[in-house]
């Protein structure tokens, strides 16, 4: 073999260890590494959900106290905030599908633990009951767990789980969208609608013949969390369990829901006594 020819074997084997070490070091890259590459930190938003999400319509600009949550994620890695347009039900598989990093606002239930990893709780939502009847006041879900009394709920939700298993006696109207069992409520189709706390809060003041919220006891409380991606490294979830816990005990992630829910006039009195966001 020539001198030549040796050379370019040479130089060609070097490319080849250059271009698979290349291949390795971005397969080994990390998540956090992958986000600040791609410079923006995308989670998902729901339209007309608020105090969650709420987008103007002349600006194109999101609001909503998971926006500012994952504004101050995406500070800390130094990245925008990207958010893609999505549904509820469509949430948890945009992050299976890689098409987002995370999505907030997610009820920790046990099938979707089947799908997607979940963090440290954000923030801590009760189930209630918003209702203009004052004889639901002062309940135990024992005593409304029965057949003289009607709630309405939307198919498939959290709260359509927590009828299934403590008032499965009622009689329970399961509706596609949370605005047709709101319809149901205001029609005297239904005594209450079951619902969190969060959204209870702004159905009751949006709408006040709907009636008020009603705490049946024992006050059955749920966690909130922040939905990823399995493919996710560890060093990746051990970052956002880690902001979940230091800012939902320092108060700010209790911080960023009272503030979006000061448009509707809710402040921290308006909550039920013992009530709180930390757990």
């Amino acid at each position: 073999m020539t001198f030549l020819k040796k050379l370019c074997s040479v130089v060609a084997m070097t490319l080849a260890i250059g271009a698979a070490s290349a291949a390795v070091s971005a397969a080994s890259a990390g998540t956090i590494e992958e986000i600040r590459a791609r410079g923006v930190l995308r989670i998902p938003g729901i339209l007309n959900e608020v105090p969650y999400f709420n987008k103007d319509p002349r600006t194109g600009e999101w609001q909503g106290f998971v926006i500012d949550m994952a504004s101050d994620i995406a500070k800390m890695l130094d990245v925008k905030l990207e958010v893609v347009e999505s549904s509820w039900s469509n949430a948890i598989l945009d992050v299976q599908s890689g098409k987002v990093d995370m999505a907030f606002a997610v009820t920790a239930t046990p099938v979707r633990a089947m799908s997607v990893s979940f963090s440290a709780p954000t923030y801590y939502n009760s189930f209630i009951i918003v209702s203009a009847k004052d004889e639901l006041t002062g309940k135990t879900w024992s005593e409304l767990n029965d057949p003289k009394y009607t709630f309405a709920v939307d198919l498939g939700s959290a709260q359509d789980l927590i009828t299934q298993q403590y008032l499965p006696k009622a009689n329970v109207l399961r509706f596609k969208t949370r605005d047709e069992a709101i319809v149901a409520v205001t029609t005297g189709k239904a005594d209450g609608l079951v619902n969190t706390m969060l959204n209870g809060l702004v159905i009751s003041k949006k709408a006040p013949t709907m009636g008020s919220v009603k705490v049946p006891t024992p006050v059955l409380s749920t966690p909130s969390v922040i939905a990823l991606n399995y493919s996710a490294d560890e060093t990746f979830k051990s970052f956002v369990s880690a902001w979940a816990e230091y800012n939902r005990r320092i108060g700010n992630n209790q911080t960023w829901i009272v503030k979006s829910l000061e448009p509707f006039g809710i402040t921290l009195t308006d909550m039920p006594v013992g009530f709180g966001f930390g757990g």
